[in-house]
């Protein structure tokens, strides 16, 4: 591939490459905690199930407080180290909540989703690994790539649900959580090929690397950082607060688990597919321009969700609400990338992701207590104000970083 995109380092194509193969197959325990979380949990719940979303919760919790401490562990171990480490968390916890529901014990599940969460923090570092590694007129394409390899996620991930879901029964879910530990297995045996070790060469240049390290609180005052991370954490957390509901609101009007899971499993597909082409729409159009078609899909989303309750138009919703993302995401996250110095990168990804899942964990908790009060439609309805004032705040900065070139 580095021949089809002349200057890509080869050996940085590499480890892109290897980076999108573990994503593709550790990411997977991602797809299978998302669209069966939900259901088990409510599986193991009395009559009361406004807590059935809490797995999911304690999932993302576990993503946010894995953040710091995972950009810390590869720091110290290097990539391949520090990766391997994070799939340990994968395995572990799966292999806990199988347990727990084994055992039928609700807050033993919450807890292996909860570590399940922290080793998927380590994935999330995937997308800086493969940015810190190439030129910075690269990086939108190497975070694309390496989202890329989701596709693969989006099949292997909630095919995996709904063929082990029933594996270990009567006892229902656990068989799909078992293969988590196998899922892990099978992605660090992939990282045990990366090359690259400590912290990457690319990024700003000699210039870069001399200047001084500024503080944390000035990198995130500058108006570009500001707003890319409000666009990714709201286009994140609110994917995440309609996609939790998702599964619920499915089987509440009717429709089987394993047409829940389906629709997951588009969704997952629709989140991850565009990343072929997503950094050259970047390159082509511009990361602000991308970004704002992503906030209009999340809205065109809700409106498509608000319509009607019949199985297409959840899967419609569900694959816009994938498109929206990955447009939001990945464009936001490019944006984010340029606005560090190589020396500052440890602590702006950590504090980035920390911000960034805990929203993603307070939208996945808000999304159970919001669909057991006030239902499918309201979950919609919150999406809309969310992604316009993004939309606004994004148009703001472009006029404002035009305002000195008219002058």
């Amino acid at each position: 591939m580095s021949a089809v995109v002349p200057g890509f380092p080869r050996e940085a194509m590499r480890t892109t490459l290897i980076l999108a193969a573990s994503q593709a197959i550790v990411g997977s325990a991602a797809p299978i905690c998302f669209s069966l979380g939900a259901l088990a949990g409510d599986y193991l719940l009395g009559p009361d199930k406004s807590l059935a979303t809490a797995p999911i919760t304690a999932f993302n919790v576990g993503v946010a407080a894995g953040a710091i401490p995972a950009a810390a562990i590869i720091r110290a171990l290097g990539q391949r180290g520090g990766f391997m480490t994070g799939t340990v968390f994968t395995g572990a916890g799966g292999g806990i909540a199988a347990l727990a529901l084994l055992h039928a014990s609700f807050w033993l599940f919450v807890a292996g989703l909860l570590i399940a969460g922290v080793g998927s923090a380590f994935v999330q570092q995937f997308r800086f690994a493969a940015a810190d590694n190439v030129p910075p007129q690269f990086k939108a394409r190497a975070i694309s790539w390496v989202l890329a390899g989701g596709i693969v996620t989006a099949v292997l991930g909630p095919q995996i649900a709904i063929f082990t879901r029933e594996a270990l029964a009567p006892v229902m879910f656990a068989g799909a959580f078992v293969a988590i530990i196998f899922i892990a297995i099978a992605g660090g045996a992939i990282l045990f090929f990366l090359r690259v070790r400590g912290n990457a060469v690319h990024g700003h240049g000699d210039a870069g690397d001399a200047a001084p390290v500024r503080p944390l609180r000035e990198i995130v005052a500058e108006p570009r950082f500001a707003v890319a991370m409000l666009c990714g954490v709201a286009s994140y957390a609110m994917m995440s607060f309609v996609m939790t509901g998702a599964p619920l609101a499915m089987v509440g009007c009717g429709f089987t688990p394993d047409e829940a899971t389906l629709g997951i499993s588009w969704h997952v597909m629709a989140m991850f597919g565009p990343s072929f082409f997503t950094g050259r729409l970047i390159a082509r159009y511009g990361k602000e321009r991308i970004v704002a078609l992503g906030l209009a899909l999340l809205i065109v989303c809700a409106l498509v969700a608000l319509s009607g309750i019949e199985l297409w138009q959840f899967w419609t919703a569900l694959i816009l609400l994938g498109l929206g993302w990955n447009f939001g995401f990945i464009g936001a996250t490019a944006i984010v990338a340029e606005s560090y110095r190589p020396q500052e990168k440890g602590k702006v990804q950590g504090f980035h992701d920390f911000v960034l899942f805990s929203t993603v964990a307070l939208s996945s908790l808000m999304s159970g207590y919001v669909y057991n009060s006030w239902g499918w439609d309201m979950l919609n309805w919150i999406v809309l104000p969310v992604a316009t004032a993004c939309l606004a705040a994004l148009g703001l900065l472009v006029l404002r970083l035009r305002r000195p070139a008219v002058s």
